[in-house]
This record gives structure tokens, C-alpha cells and sequence, in this order.
């Protein structure tokens, strides 16, 4: 599944804290400008989560993505250092730029980023 893209700063804004210009909530991609969806590295990126979700049966997913993220951030009381750590994040980050990741990728890849 590519995921449904839907331009929407507010949407954008309420699902990342206002931090980011792209955020999966599955199947939805939204990005806070329409000049977003012509950026294919970070059009990858959230197809890595939608990916993610559906390996997890989507609720597990976000609810191990947020237990992780405040874990995280109990650690090392930093928004961004905890949002980058997630292995779900880590995953998207390191093989966003390879635009054919998806279709190479291993399920549950994520795992190794633990």
C-alpha cells in the first residue's frame, strides 16, 4: 500500500507536535504543503511506516511507536534525540534515500533497529 496523501498543515501539525512536515497516520500520508508531495525521499519515508503499520496490524504499531518514543524520551529528556531513536524512525531514516527500499525490504526489518 503507497498510503492516501492528504495536504493539511493542521492535520500535519496535530499529529507531529507541530514538528514535522509529514506524518503517517495509517493509511494517511499528510503533509503540511502541497510542494511536499513532489519529495520523493520523504514520500518514502512515511511508505517505510505505512509498510511498518501494516506488518504490526496498525494499532500495535502506534502503540509500540509511542511506548518506545517515551521510553526514549525519559532517557534522554530530548523531543528529537527520542523521536530519532524509535526503531520505527530509525528504519525510515537510514533507508529513506533508497527509493527502491520497499520493494527489497525484509518484514519486520524494523526488529534490528532495536
Amino acid at each position: 500500500m503507497k498510503g492516501i496523501i492528504i495536504i493539511s498543515k493542521f492535520w500535519t501539525g496535530l499529529f507531529s507536535f507541530k514538528k514535522a512536515n509529514g506524518v503517517t497516520i495509517f493509511p494517511f500520508i499528510f503533509f503540511s504543503e502541497e510542494s511536499l508531495v513532489a519529495d520523493k525521499v520523504l514520500i518514502n519515508h512515511e511508505r517505510i511506516h505505512i509498510q511498518q503499520a501494516l506488518e504490526m496490524m496498525i494499532l500495535p504499531f502506534y502503540s509500540l511507536y509511542l511506548i518506545e518514543f517515551l521510553i526514549r524520551y525519559i532517557h534522554c529528556r530530548s523531543f528529537n534525540k527520542a523521536y530519532r531513536s524509535i526503531s520505527f524512525e530509525k528504519e525510515a531514516y537510514l533507508n529513506q534515500y533508497n527509493l527502491h527500499y520497499l520493494s527489497i525490504r525484509k518484514r519486520w526489518a524494523f526488529i534490528k533497529y532495536f
